[in-house]
């Protein structure tokens, strides 16, 4: 079941929304019918999401964009360090847009989307911890 929802700027319903994207991403093969790259797209998103959702906590507007870059840019920016698990989601941003359409990229492999997992749930956990204290 569903959590909640809250105002969209509420960090926590953004968190909410990562989480809702990395239990798909997590999923796997439990889901007939379904490609590695979509996965891969929620592991993207769930970052993406949580990021946003410590911007929103430090009250830094951010753009409607999926690089995970520049967002944690805007992160550091506000004087808040990314550490190093957190900061190796860029490379997720490919997830975003280029995977999810055919003939685009390569099929991605399992041990990528792993990572692509493993890296979702560093973020997400960060952001977790960093919007339980106040800003």
């Amino acid at each position: 079941m569903p959590p909640k929802r809250r105002p969209a700027d509420d960090p926590v319903e953004w968190l909410n929304r990562a989480r809702s994207n990395f239990a798909r991403a997590k999923a796997d093969s439990r889901i007939p019918h379904v490609y590695l790259e979509d996965l891969c797209f929620d592991a993207q998103q769930a970052a993406e999401k949580a990021i946003k959702a410590v911007l929103l906590h430090l009250r830094v507007p951010f753009p409607y964009h999926h690089d995970l870059a520049a967002l944690l840019d805007l992160v550091q920016k506000a004087g808040k360090s990314i550490p190093k698990p957190v900061r190796d989601a860029s490379p997720l941003t490919r997830f975003a847009v280029v995977t999810r359409y055919p003939g685009i990229a390569e099929p991605i492999a399992r041990e990528d989307y792993k990572k692509a997992v493993r890296i979702a749930e560093k973020v997400l956990r960060w952001a977790e911890k960093l919007i339980a204290k106040k800003p």
